[in-house]
């Protein structure tokens, strides 16, 4: 059985769509993020600028630098780690973008098989 021109024209279609990442703007900015674990809402805010991410999260502060590998990734590394795990950079790639927020993946640099998801809402500039 032949395919349809309609099946032909929708495989196009589907294989040329790419998801929307307008990464740039969320370089900078005040930020919202909020997981569920187990039962429980965390919510974390963080400031990003071209060098810095401080991020509150159950009133404790925390600060890394940051590097843009490109666009849409980059490399999160605490100042001031205090464990050996928070020694560890933080890859991040946005996946997709919408408006005031971007979906993301997220994971300790090297450690392809924990790779987690999250959201992000931009609450200021």
């Amino acid at each position: 059985m032949k395919p349809s021109f309609a099946t032909i024209l929708l495989l196009m279609c589907l294989s040329c769509y790419s998801p929307q990442r307008n990464c740039n703007q969320f370089h900078k900015g005040t930020f919202e993020f909020k997981t569920i674990v187990g039962d429980e809402l965390l919510e974390s805010t963080f400031v990003r600028d071209e060098n810095y991410e401080i991020e509150t999260f159950n009133g404790k502060i925390d600060s890394a630098s940051i590097r843009w590998v490109n666009p849409c990734e980059c490399i999160l590394t605490k100042l001031n780690p205090t464990s050996n795990q928070d020694k560890r950079p933080l890859s991040i790639k946005i996946l997709t973008t919408n408006k005031n927020q971007y979906t993301f993946e997220y994971a300790i640099v090297g450690d392809k098989k924990n790779i987690q998801r999250g959201t992000v809402t931009k609450i200021d500039n």
